[in-house]
């Protein structure tokens, strides 16, 4: 992701995916990538607006983590 936006192109991961049926399209019918298994899928390409989007808000570290 940081070489494909290095060159310019827009990209961000994805997940909530049919990764069953990811893996039997692209790993499960090649012997050689058989053993390999999706974990998120990335789209690049450029993206219509000419601006960034601003980052979606991230929880605060009191409201994700609790120390024991």
């Amino acid at each position: 992701m940081i070489a494909a936006r290095s060159l310019g192109l827009d990209c961000g991961p994805m997940g909530g995916f049919n990764r069953a049926g990811v893996d039997a399209d692209f790993f499960l019918s090649d012997p050689v990538m058989k053993p390999w298994r999706s974990s998120f899928l990335c789209s690049i390409g450029h993206d219509h607006d000419t601006r960034p989007r601003s980052r979606a808000p991230r929880l605060d570290f009191d409201e994700a983590c609790r120390i024991l």
